[in-house]
């Protein structure tokens, strides 16, 4: 378990992309990783089970899967593993429980090798961050209210609905669509 067949740092690549995958992976190759690449939540916890990764980038959303899950995991293998979160339907939400889980950084999509690499060794905090200036729009605040109550209800589309008094097929309608850029 883990026989570590090169200096390289190993880093475990989870998206359901499978194009992203392979175009991440060889720009990471590049810059002399070794990559673990899964598809899918399963496989993800089976690689690093087999091969403890030093990094790990998970997409949020893995098919009908949270990604959030997986971090969960590999903190729970090894606590000093650098995992950064990508997502295209980002949520205040969202990056707050990753980070809770142990990511230390939230990324949305579309992420390159170099903004990926420079989150995973992001030690800090950056106080300098910009504030907006404007209050979210009503649909985006929308979007942050079905993530939040979502992520309180465990992910379960279902029990979710029924705490906003909502049909499931409403919600669901609602959670496939991208959120509102500000």
């Amino acid at each position: 378990m883990d026989n570590r067949a090169s200096d390289k740092p190993r880093l475990l690549l989870v998206d359901d992309d499978e194009t992203y995958c392979r175009v991440l992976k060889s720009a990471l190759e590049k810059r002399n990783y070794e990559v673990l690449v899964a598809n899918d939540v399963q496989s993800g916890i089976e690689l690093a089970e087999q091969n403890l990764p030093e990094y790990a980038v998970i997409d949020l959303r893995i098919g009908h899967e949270s990604g959030l899950e997986l971090v969960k995991k590999l903190i729970s293998l090894d606590a000093n593993t650098a995992c950064v979160m990508l997502t295209g339907f980002a949520s205040i939400a969202t990056a707050v429980e990753a980070i809770k889980l142990g990511a230390i950084h939230y990324l949305t999509k579309p992420a390159n090798a170099d903004e990926i690499l420079a989150a995973l060794h992001k030690n800090e905090g950056d106080a300098t961050v910009s504030i907006s200036e404007s209050p979210l729009s009503v649909k985006r605040l929308e979007w942050e209210h079905l993530q939040k109550i979502l992520m309180q209800h465990d992910g379960n589309i279902s029990a979710a609905a029924r705490a906003l008094n909502m049909h499931r097929r409403t919600l669901q309608r609602k959670l496939e669509k991208r959120p509102v850029r500000e």
